[in-house]
């Protein structure tokens, strides 16, 4: 084959070109620093660099955002319950203070006081928030725990309890020591001048005490229901026991209808104390309940305990049911709404919310209210509190009465009435104190279990965020490994291809040298 000048000029510039190509491809790579420009430059390598960044991305949301998320959310929990701990065991100080049998007047108002101000706080504390978001309210984190002003709403409320909830309260009948002053004590006409210590008497009774006080009266009506499973049947079915006031078994009575002195006094009575929160039981009532019993052989719990009532009027400070119980809310204008139905199943749904923190894991950052912000705590503290002020007010009515003793004329009737009246007022003050300081001694087991719950949350805390580092350092190694692993596949070694780039300048230059000598050579030469 004859080779002419004129083939040879345009093998020289196609390779001419050809290299130039090869130089933009190091040019390119030098300054983007990637193996590829498009993935039709290496199909191989564009698969593995999609597949490793989207390794990389994940990574990354888990380290970078997911898993600092859920550290901080723990933090935030894990703070609160620490205060939590803290108040809870001011608490059960100053209970075993108040166990002393020997306080003094100025005592009891720092010890009434502190216990005021630590219960406000307890609930306070559940009002924690991260990011604008209530840490305890399960997935209602945009409603608080507690109410924040007076509201009046109305709650259908189904509580669900075991006989460890029934306990015993004793009431000091005082009669009307606590109305006595200056100007009445003598007074024939509402009976003042008869009190004695015969008027004075004290009854213990065995009651079931509800989350909430002031609960509805049911004056117009209602749904006022205990459920219970009676075990003595074979088989027991589930529930078959209703006391209500619809068939006569719960009777309401008002604080002011002496129904303590009326349980006590009936074996078969159960009566409901809507300002007090309380259902007391008679003798016969009470053993009714604490027969019940579970059956571990299935699933329903035979020994559950349900209450249904209903109460409208909401204190600031007052725990939102919707965040513990099975209930239904009643708004002005809307259309119920229900909460919590599934807590009446045999698999209740908790509320948990939980990060995905690595490929394929989750871990829950919540602590829900019911496990650590009890009602208990509260109740009991009411319950102290107002034993503390029965004692108080009878202390402040017995100096009165022993200054009005010094100032009337001895051997007088008003002498003889005060006399009785004192040894009235000592009596209820020894019953009162009996069972303010029975009430420290209890309160001391009853925080002390409280107590016991917030530790054990503090503990659940603790050993997420545990967790959480030992993720959170896989995490850190997979991200790195997968950063380089995508380095490799993806980025120049800059040295090589500056070296290739080098390379393929010179052998460029060089090529133009030649092509120059060769095109100057033509057919023309050689005639």
């Amino acid at each position: 084959m004859r080779i002419t000048n004129k083939i040879m000029q345009h093998n020289n510039l196609s390779n001419i070109n050809t290299n130039k190509i090869y130089q933009d491809k190091l040019s390119t790579q030098m300054s983007t620093q990637k193996k590829i420009n498009r993935p039709s430059d290496d199909p191989v390598v564009a698969i593995r660099a999609l597949r490793l960044r989207s390794n990389v991305t994940e990574v990354t949301q888990y380290y970078s955002k997911n898993i600092p998320d859920a550290r901080s959310w723990l933090s935030v929990t894990e703070g609160a319950l620490d205060n939590l701990s803290k108040v809870v065991t001011s608490m059960i100080e100053q209970c075993t203070k108040g166990a002393n049998g020997d306080l003094k007047t100025t005592d009891r108002q720092i010890i009434l006081e502190q216990l005021k101000a630590l219960g406000d706080e307890v609930y306070a504390t559940g009002d924690a928030d991260y990011a604008g978001r209530y840490i305890f309210t399960g997935y209602r984190t945009d409603t608080s725990l507690s109410f924040h002003e007076e509201q009046t709403l109305n709650y259908k409320i189904t509580e669900q309890l075991d006989k460890s909830a029934i306990d015993s309260v004793t009431k000091v009948d005082m009669g009307q020591l606590k109305d006595i002053n200056s100007s009445n004590f003598n007074d024939t006409a509402t009976g003042m001048d008869q009190i004695s210590e015969r008027d004075i008497s004290s009854v213990e009774v065995h009651r079931i005490r509800l989350a909430y006080d002031n609960c509805s009266d049911y004056d117009n009506g209602g749904d006022l229901q205990i459920q219970f499973t009676d075990s003595t049947k074979n088989p027991p079915a589930l529930f078959d026991t209703v006391w209500s006031q619809a068939n006569g078994v719960i009777k309401v009575m008002h604080s002011y209808d002496k129904p303590y002195e009326a349980a006590a006094a009936d074996a078969d009575a159960v009566i409901y104390v809507p300002e007090t929160g309380e259902i007391l039981l008679g003798e016969n009532r009470f053993k009714e309940l604490m027969s019940t019993s579970d059956n571990e052989g299935t699933k329903e719990s035979e020994a559950e305990i349900r209450i249904t009532y209903e109460k409208s009027s909401w204190q600031k400070g007052d725990l939102r049911p919707e965040h513990y119980f099975a209930c239904t809310s009643y708004p002005e204008d809307a259309d119920p709404i229900e909460y919590n139905d599934t807590y009446l199943g045999n698999d209740p749904e908790r509320q948990k919310i939980e990060y995905d923190v690595g490929f394929n894991q989750t871990i829950q950052v919540n602590s829900t209210a019911d496990e650590c912000f009890q009602h208990g705590i509260g109740r009991e503290v009411d319950d102290i509190v107002s034993a503390m002020q029965d004692v108080l007010d009878l202390e402040g009515v017995k100096t009165n009465l022993e200054k009005l003793l010094k100032s009337v004329e001895p051997g007088s009737n008003d002498e003889k009435i005060l006399k009785n009246q004192v040894e009235a007022v000592d009596k209820a003050l020894t019953l009162a104190k009996d069972k303010e300081q029975r009430l420290f001694e209890g309160g001391i087991t009853a925080f002390q279990g409280y107590l016991d719950d917030a530790d054990l949350s503090i503990t659940n805390c603790g050993t997420r965020s545990s967790k959480l580092d030992l993720i959170e350092n896989r995490m850190q190694n997979q991200k790195t490994t997968f950063e380089t692993l995508k380095s490799e596949n993806e980025d120049i070694d800059i040295t090589e291809v500056a070296i290739q780039l080098s390379s393929a300048e010179l052998t460029y230059e060089a090529a133009l040298m030649a092509s120059g000598k060769v095109m100057q050579t033509s057919l023309l030469n050689f005639i």
